[in-house]
């Protein structure tokens, strides 16, 4: 892959991460930390009636691909449903560790490609995938963290 790892729009989405502050009385939340860097990333949500994300809130505090996911997370987070959540992280998470293949479907993921050799950087990347899915799933069992 000769693509840079830190290309223009990774660097663009470390400016641009929708939903950046923590919400005042969160259903739940859930903060995930790279033991690697020491990356940061903490998600609040509120579902609705139906199941799903209502409002996310986040404080990131990551290296730039940690940023970048959480701003793609962030800006296409709003409606889905908690088990929407866990297969994004789940796919993610696969397509990271299989180093090949395409992108899963979540908006925007292909610009990590060239980050899959970078096997030190996954745990960044999935940071914010991890902490909204943990965060959905506890507010969908009703425990509040």
């Amino acid at each position: 892959m000769n693509a840079p790892l830190y290309n223009a729009e990774i660097l663009r989405l470390t400016t641009a991460i929708p939903h950046d502050q923590r919400l005042r009385d969160p259903m739940a939340s859930a903060e995930r930390r790279s033991p690697i860097c020491g990356s940061r990333v903490t998600v609040d949500v509120n579902l609705d009636e139906a199941g799903r994300v209502a409002e996310v809130g986040m404080l990131v505090r990551a290296c730039a691909l940690g940023q970048a996911s959480a701003a793609l997370l962030s800006a296409h987070v709003i409606g889905r449903s908690v088990t929407e959540l866990a297969a994004a992280r789940d796919e993610l998470a696969a397509w990271l560790e299989a180093g090949q293949g395409d992108a899963p479907a979540w908006p925007g993921l292909d610009i990590f490609a060239p980050a899959l050799t970078y096997t030190a950087r996954h745990p960044s990347i999935r940071l914010a995938f991890e902490a909204a899915a943990q965060a959905a799933e506890a507010a969908a069992a009703g425990s509040h963290r």
